[in-house]
C-alpha cells in the first residue's frame, strides 16, 4: 500500500492510502472535532459533528469515515463547516434532555463543551414529545440516565467491537430511538457486569458509576 499526498487547511500532508481525512489531519496537528468517532474501531458516521469541506464536492463530508485521495484539498474550518456543525450541536441538544443545569459533572459532557467552543445555546426546534427516561439504578455497576443519551452509539460500538459482549443495541424508530438492551429489557448484573466500557466512551454522562458510600 502506497502513500498518499493532499492538502489540509493549506497544509501539505503525506499519509498512507487508505488513511481517512481525520486520520490525515491528525498526523499534521489539525483538530477535527468528533463525538461518535472511537479511534481505532472502525467509523460509523453517525454524529456528522466531523464534517469537513472537500473541493470539488457539493456536500460536506465525514471527515471520521472519508477515505483520502491523490490531491485532495481539505478545508476544516470554512464558514460553510462550522454553520453545519453548530446545527448539528444544536439537535444533539434537542434530544439531549437531562438536567444538567443541575448535574456536578455537567463540565465533563463532550456536547456542553461542543456547544461552547461553538457557541450553540438553547437549541431553537420544537419537538412534540421530549424524551425523558427515569434514571436506571438497578444494577450495581452501571446507571443509565437515558434522558441524556444523544444517540451517537458510543456505547453501542465499544460494547460490540472493545469488549466484545452485543449487549447493547439501538431500539425503535425515528424520535423514539433509544440504546436497549435486549428487547428493551433491564439491565441487569446477569446481563452486564463489571467492564464499564460503555461508561468509558460515553460522551454525555448517560452512562455512569453509582458512588460507593
Amino acid at each position: 500500500m502506497g502513500n498518499v499526498n493532499l492538502i489540509i487547511d493549506e497544509k501539505k500532508v503525506r499519509v498512507r492510502e487508505g488513511s481517512t481525512i481525520l486520520e490525515a489531519a491528525e498526523a499534521c496537528g489539525i483538530t477535527i472535532p468528533t463525538f461518535c468517532h472511537i479511534k481505532g474501531v472502525l467509523p460509523t458516521g453517525v454524529c456528522r459533528v466531523c464534517v469537513v469541506e472537500v473541493k470539488g464536492s457539493k456536500t460536506l463530508m465525514g471527515a471520521c469515515h472519508t477515505p483520502v485521495a491523490e490531491g485532495m484539498v481539505v478545508s476544516t474550518h470554512t464558514p460553510r463547516v462550522v454553520a453545519a456543525r453548530k446545527v448539528i450541536v444544536e439537535l444533539m441538544l434537542t434530544g439531549h434532555t437531562g438536567d444538567c443545569v443541575n448535574d456536578t459533572n455537567a463540565e465533563n459532557c463532550k456536547l456542553h463543551n461542543l456547544a461552547s467552543d461553538y457557541e450553540v445555546g438553547a437549541p431553537r426546534f420544537n419537538v412534540k414529545a421530549p424524551r425523558f427516561y427515569p434514571i436506571e439504578e438497578s444494577n450495581p455497576y452501571v446507571i443509565r440516565d437515558l434522558s441524556k443519551c444523544v444517540l451517537c452509539r458510543k456505547c453501542v460500538t465499544a460494547c460490540r467491537e472493545i469488549a466484545h459482549k452485543n449487549v447493547l443495541s439501538i431500539g425503535y424508530r425515528g424520535f423514539r430511538s433509544k440504546v436497549v438492551s435486549g428487547y428493551d429489557e433491564a439491565l441487569t448484573a446477569e446481563v452486564c457486569r463489571d467492564c464499564l466500557i460503555c461508561i468509558e466512551h460515553c460522551p454525555t454522562g448517560a452512562l455512569s458509576r453509582p458512588v460507593k458510600v
